[in-house]
């Protein structure tokens, strides 16, 4: 009987801490249908944890989060390290320099900061913490809330343009806005991309080396890894196109796939317009051309945006909680490029019912314990009727 009020105390005792830790519960299908993603090109950032507050610790929130992702999945099939995170739009500038801290170099989106990156097609960052501040510009995915007519305009003007997608609103699913998808794959101006390729895109415009040399009719470049740079800057190595001016010479062969002008998402290849040579390389990659004759030649510099587009676009498809709702209906639109952020489900999202249960097994110990008590009383009264008294007062000897 002990044993069994003992085990009563213990599960009441132990039943509130093992539900406080309870406070999220992971979502499985990055297992599953996340590998698939990354292979499509997609990228994985954070947004939050359930269980803790950016006002109150944007550092902790960073931190859990970053861990969250890093124990599941690869950041992007360029890197493993995730770089881009939501914040809301109410905190300090020394609030997102301790997150950027945690290793996350782009926030997003419309954070409220004085310096902003891509709030118009003329909001160029220039400056890192400009990307504490990335800018929502032509609107969401959801129908019957997506314009057609203001995404076109900011697309023909230019810069980054940064969608919103969300898959799930309490109970509702949320549909998606076909005609918005149509005419996106439509278009071949634009560089469909995610946070962190744009953010390691603009990167290298503040730092960067190269080599190349040209020796009979073989032109070879390089542009070269440094360390420092990347960890300055906290960016991916991803391919970068170059433009190098080969006069009148041809290629005629290359260690490096060709590409022509339609392609829209990042890769590494080259393409030739007149005398305009595009390499298209990640740092480290040394490349050469064979050439028709040898010719003088100069390096130009980078294009704005892969591939020479004019414009590029992400889709943030925040509050990721369930990769399944948030990421299957785009199956069939290869050319699309989302940045989930992530979040585990919180406690109020789908296991309403544990605190009830807590509950439960505390009335129930509680109530076992008095009943035990209650049965030993009564026991032990009965036990003293019993009793033998005896006569005279005191005892025989």
């Amino acid at each position: 009987m002990r044993m069994l009020v003992l085990a009563m105390l213990l599960s009441a005792t132990f039943a509130p801490s093992v539900l406080a830790d309870v406070s999220w519960e992971e979502d499985g299908w990055l297992a599953t249908i996340g590998k698939e993603r990354l292979e499509k090109g997609d990228e994985f950032g954070c947004y939050g944890m359930p269980n803790l507050s950016w006002d109150a610790d944007p550092g902790a929130v960073a931190l859990e989060c970053r861990e969250y992702i890093e124990k599941r999945i690869d950041a992007s099939s360029w890197d493993s390290n995730p770089i881009s995170t939501y914040t809301p739009s109410d905190l300090s500038a020394a609030q997102h320099t301790v997150i950027a801290n945690q290793g996350f170099s782009i926030h997003g989106d419309n954070t409220g900061q004085s310096a902003t990156a891509w709030h118009s097609a003329d909001n160029i960052p220039e400056r890192e913490y400009d990307w504490y501040d990335l800018g929502r510009r032509g609107g969401s995915l959801e129908k019957g809330i997506a314009d057609l007519s203001n995404l076109e305009y900011e697309l023909d003007e230019g810069g980054l343009v940064n969608m919103y997608w969300i898959g799930r609103i309490h109970d509702a699913t949320v549909r998606h806005d076909d005609a918005v998808l149509d005419m996106l794959s439509k278009r071949d101006d634009i560089w469909f991309t995610t946070w962190g390729e744009a953010y390691s895109y603009w990167t290298v415009e503040r730092c960067n080396s190269f080599n190349h040399s040209m020796e009979n009719n073989l032109f070879q470049f390089e542009s070269i890894e440094s360390v420092a740079c990347s960890s300055a800057s906290n960016a991916w190595n991803i391919p970068i196109t170059w433009i190098a001016d080969i006069g009148d010479a041809v290629v005629l062969e290359s260690n490096l796939q060709q590409m022509d002008e339609d392609d829209v998402n990042t890769k590494e290849g080259w393409r030739q317009e007149g005398s305009i040579l595009y390499i298209s390389v990640r740092a480290g990659n040394p490349v050469n051309f064979t050439l028709d004759n040898e010719t003088d030649y100069d390096i130009l510099g980078r294009t704005q945006f892969f591939n020479n587009k004019t414009t590029a676009l992400t889709v943030a498809g925040h509050s990721t909680t369930d990769l399944f709702l948030w990421s299957k209906r785009f199956d069939d639109h290869d050319f699309l490029k989302f940045t989930w952020l992530i979040s585990p489900r919180g406690l109020e999202d789908g296991l309403k019912w544990l605190p009830y249960i807590g509950l439960g097994v505390l009335l129930v110990s509680v109530s076992g314990i008095w009943l035990v008590l209650k049965k030993d009383a009564l026991q032990y009264s009965k036990a003293e009727d019993l009793m033998p008294v005896a006569s005279g007062g005191v005892d025989d000897e």
